[in-house]
C-alpha cells in the first residue's frame, strides 16, 4: 500500500526549486501567522477565531484588508491604529515574522514532501501554545484535545505518504520488539509510547513533587501539551523536547532572577512556553542531536 501510494506522488522537490520554495513557504507562513494573532488574541477569551472580522481593541473600528497585510501593514502604519492612533502590540508583526521564518525553516529541514503540511500544522499549534502561555499562562485544550487527534492521524498517514520511515522511533521499534508488524501499527504504538515519555512524565514529576513538598509543579495544561508533542515526536525526540524545555527554561530563569534580584521565580515563567522552544528545535534539528549523542557511546 505504502510503496503504490509513494508511487502516485510527484517529486515536488524537483518541480519547486527550493528558493521557490522557500518563498512560497515565507510569504504563507506570514499569513498563518496572521491568523494566529487572531487565535491568540481570541482563544483565551473564549470568541470565535472565524467571526467577526478583526478590529482594532482600542476603538473597535473594523481593519481594512489593506491594512492587514503581515508585517507591511505594521511598518507602513508605524505601529499605530489608522484611526485612533492608538499603538498597536509588537507582538502582531513578531508572530506574523516569526511564523514566516519557521515556515522556511520547517520546509528546508522537511523539504517539499507530503510530511510538509503536516510540520507546518504542528509547528503552528505550537507557536500558539507558546504566545497564549506567555500572556494567559494558559495551553487551551481546544489546541491540545485537537492536536492529540492530529497527531494520531500523522502518525498514521505519513509512513504511507514519505518513501523513507519519516518518524525517528519507527526503525528503531520495527527492528526491535515490533520486528513484523505492519508499519501503521508500528507508528501507533510509537505514538503511545511518546505520548506516556512525553505527558505521562512531566504529570509523575508534578505529581511526586506536589506529594513531597506540597506544592503544584505541573499544571495540567503542560501535560496534555506532551501529550500531543509526545504522539507526534514518539519517545526519543520527546526526551529531547523536555530536556531542551528545561534546560532553556532554566537558563531565562537565573538570567532573570540575577537581572530582579529574586529568589524565587515559581509561577513567574509558564514551562509551557520553553516545552514549546523545546519542541520547535526538535523538529529542525532533534535526529541530528540524537544521533550526535547517541555517537558519544559508541
Amino acid at each position: 500500500m505504502s510503496l503504490s501510494l509513494i508511487t502516485l506522488l510527484p517529486d515536488f522537490n524537483e518541480l519547486i526549486p527550493p528558493p521557490f520554495s522557500y518563498i512560497i513557504a515565507g510569504a504563507f507562513g506570514a499569513i498563518v501567522g496572521s491568523f494566529l494573532n487572531v487565535v491568540i488574541h481570541r482563544l483565551p477569551r473564549e470568541e470565535s477565531v472565524a467571526l467577526p472580522s478583526s478590529k482594532c481593541p482600542s476603538c473597535s473600528t473594523e481593519i481594512a484588508f489593506y491594512d492587514n497585510v503581515p508585517v507591511l501593514s505594521y511598518v507602513l502604519l508605524g505601529g499605530r491604529c489608522r484611526s485612533c492612533k492608538t499603538h498597536i502590540s509588537a507582538r502582531y508583526p513578531a508572530v506574523e515574522l516569526l511564523t514566516a521564518l519557521l515556515f522556511v525553516a520547517v520546509t528546508w529541514r522537511t523539504g517539499v514532501t507530503p510530511a510538509l503540511p503536516f510540520d507546518l500544522i504542528f509547528v503552528s499549534a505550537l507557536l500558539a501554545l507558546v504566545f497564549i502561555d506567555a500572556e494567559h499562562m494558559i495551553l487551551p485544550n481546544a489546541i491540545t484535545y485537537p492536536g492529540m487527534v492530529f497527531a494520531l492521524v500523522a502518525r498514521l498517514a505519513i509512513p504511507y505518504l514519505v518513501a523513507a520511515p519519516y518518524f525517528d522511533d519507527i526503525p528503531g521499534l520495527m527492528n526491535g520488539p515490533l520486528h513484523g508488524w505492519p508499519v501503521w501499527a508500528v507508528s501507533i504504538v510509537g505514538a503511545f509510547i511518546g505520548a506516556l515519555a512525553g505527558g505521562g512524565s512531566l504529570w509523575l514529576m508534578g505529581w511526586l513533587w506536589e506529594k513531597l513538598r506540597g506544592v503544584e509543579a505541573m499544571g495540567l495544561g503542560d501535560v496534555k501539551m506532551m501529550f500531543m508533542v509526545g504522539a507526534y515526536f514518539g519517545w526519543r525526540l520527546t526526551i529531547l523536547t523536555i530536556f531542551l524545555g528545561v534546560f532553556s527554561g532554566s537558563f531565562i530563569g537565573i538570567g532573570l532572577m540575577i537581572q530582579q534580584g529574586k529568589k524565587d521565580m515559581q509561577m513567574l515563567l509558564p514551562f509551557g512556553i520553553f516545552l514549546g522552544i523545546g519542541s520547535i528545535l526538535a523538529l529542525l534539528v532533534g535526529p541530528q542531536i540524537v544521533e550526535w549523542y547517541a555517537g558519544t557511546f559508541r
